[in-house]
């Protein structure tokens, strides 16, 4: 398997551009991409089972792997929800797959959102972790609109290894994200 696009730009671009302003001379303390996890909360399940059975076909096109059914950890009476019953479903990317998917939505996915100014550069959680989500799966290629009954947000999380989020926001923005100015 050929190595990755955005892997190559991480390796020749943006590694020596890090080093450069952050004044780090191992490349094992940069940042890098760690992991992606995407999820869908269908709140909808239980009520119809089919609606996860659909969230998790369409997940498994757009990332390529078997998601994994979630479960409710505990019982709210006001949302008609017991333990154990199936709530979503998420998938977790790693290497090859994991910079194949961040290509796509850098460079397909996030062009095609309606209404786009950019991403939100104050989503990071403290440890450099960034967290987005979309409103509709239609937004990715690979899902066909005529096979749609009903459109399902989802989360994108970015798992960044040794990344503060000053760090991790250049690793980003080296990568392509486009993040709107402050």
């Amino acid at each position: 398997m050929p190595t990755p696009r955005l892997k190559t730009i991480y390796r020749e671009t943006v590694v020596p551009a890090l080093m450069e302003r952050f004044s780090i001379g191992n490349r094992m303390a940069l940042p890098r991409l760690e992991k992606i996890t995407v999820s869908m909360g269908v709140g909808r399940a239980t009520e119809n089972r089919k609606f996860l059975d659909d969230s998790a076909r369409d997940l498994a096109l757009i990332t390529g792997q078997k998601p994994k059914i979630t479960v409710a950890r505990g019982s709210v009476s006001g949302f008609r929800l017991r333990k154990g019953n199936a709530i979503g479903c998420m998938v977790t990317l790693r290497g090859p797959k994991m910079y194949e998917f961040f290509d796509r939505l850098v460079s397909v996915v996030i062009p095609r959102i309606r209404d786009f100014r950019g991403l939100s550069p104050r989503a990071f959680d403290g440890r450099g972790n960034y967290n987005m989500g979309l409103s509709e799966q239609v937004v990715f290629p690979e899902i066909d609109l005529d096979t749609v009954e009903h459109t399902q947000g989802m989360n994108v999380s970015i798992r960044v290894k040794n990344g503060t989020d000053e760090r991790s926001l250049e690793l980003l923005k080296g990568l392509g994200m486009p993040f709107r100015a402050n």
